[in-house]
């Protein structure tokens, strides 16, 4: 029996024919990456993601050194006719050098994840942030496309840093969708990336659409994390890519900047909430994929998506965030990503 249609809105994911939930969840968190998780907490989360109508689950293989992909996998294992995709990214296994992004590692990492995941073929499979070299190379999507016809994959798409980045790999004709960093502190990828990527019939998956917690509006520049924790040891970029923590804003800045669009929001809609809904309604978004880490957080994401509906309200919080943007975030946002 199909599953039955939530109310949660859907949107296609590219050209393979599917469709996900405008609002996903991620699941670095479940890795154990962001402190510990346990495995019945983290199967919650994901009940709770499904009883909401989430059906996209965006994963990798690096999460935990595989464990997020494992606890999926038994949690779906579970719910036949769970009509969730899962999306998973692979390339970070390795140095992070072009020559290492090759057809004999690319079926060695998606073996490792059919596994993880108890799948025979996996719905869709990111490249996960690689050089700007294996993007720019035809034989990376080549050899994806061979994996397509073993029936190892079912869909590819790439998660970049930058817009540059974004808009090279647009060109790939095998390409389904791509991740990349969209929320009220980042709004670069609107100016060309949005609208080039909807041309080109390519889903695009806006990550780290809470700028790893800053938009939950609950920190303080006193707030602190614990040492196994991104946000105390990747400020800086020491670890990967600066961006990928707090969307690279800087912490202090990103406080005071979260106060101010808290401030424009109508009575009854947190900033989160509102977070989400703003970039869910941005033209040329697929789906926003926020992380949680308690039920309750992933009903609430799930909820968010109507949580703007009222134009009044959207107006006033689109505003805010572009008045906010251009006063205290563009300069550092535009120079780096």
């Amino acid at each position: 029996m199909a599953p039955a249609r939530s109310a949660l809105p859907h949107r296609a994911l590219g050209r393979t024919g599917r469709e996900v939930s405008v609002i996903g969840v991620g699941t670095w968190q479940l890795g154990a990456d962001w402190g510990d998780v346990s495995e019945e907490d983290a199967a919650a989360v994901l009940a709770a993601s499904v009883d909401a109508g989430v059906t996209l689950f965006d994963t990798a293989d690096v999460y935990g050194d595989g464990r997020s992909e494992q606890i999926i996998g038994r949690f779906l294992a579970a719910r036949p006719g769970h009509g969730v995709v899962v999306a998973t990214k692979m390339g970070r296994r390795d140095e992070q050098r072009a020559e290492n992004y090759t057809a004999e590692n690319f079926r060695t990492w998606i073996d490792r994840s059919r596994r993880n995941l108890g799948v025979d073929t996996l719905d869709l499979v990111q490249l996960h942030c690689p050089p700007t070299a294996v993007l720019e190379d035809q034989r990376t999507f080549d050899a994806l496309d061979r994996l397509i016809d073993a029936g190892a994959i079912a869909a590819y798409g790439a998660s970049v840093e930058t817009v540059d980045q974004g808009l090279s790999v647009l060109r790939r004709p095998g390409l389904t969708n791509v991740q990349i960093i969209i929320n009220p502190f980042r709004l670069k990828p609107l100016d060309e990336f949005l609208p080039a990527a909807a041309d080109a019939g390519v889903a695009v998956f806006a990550r780290v659409p809470l700028a790893s917690g800053l938009l939950s509006g609950r920190y303080t520049t006193a707030t602190t994390f614990s040492a196994a924790d991104h946000r105390s040891y990747n400020r800086e970029g020491q670890a990967f890519d600066r961006g990928e923590t707090f969307s690279g804003v800087d912490f202090e800045t990103g406080v005071a900047a979260a106060a101010e669009l808290a401030g424009a929001l109508p009575e009854g809609v947190s900033l989160p909430a509102a977070s989400l809904a703003w970039t869910v309604a941005q033209p040329g978004v697929t789906a926003v994929i926020p992380g949680a880490r308690t039920p309750a957080q992933a009903a609430a994401n799930a909820a968010a998506a109507s949580s703007l509906d009222a134009p009044e309200a959207y107006a006033a919080f689109d505003a805010a965030v572009h008045d906010v943007y251009d006063r205290r975030l563009r300069h550092a946002i535009h120079a780096q990503w």
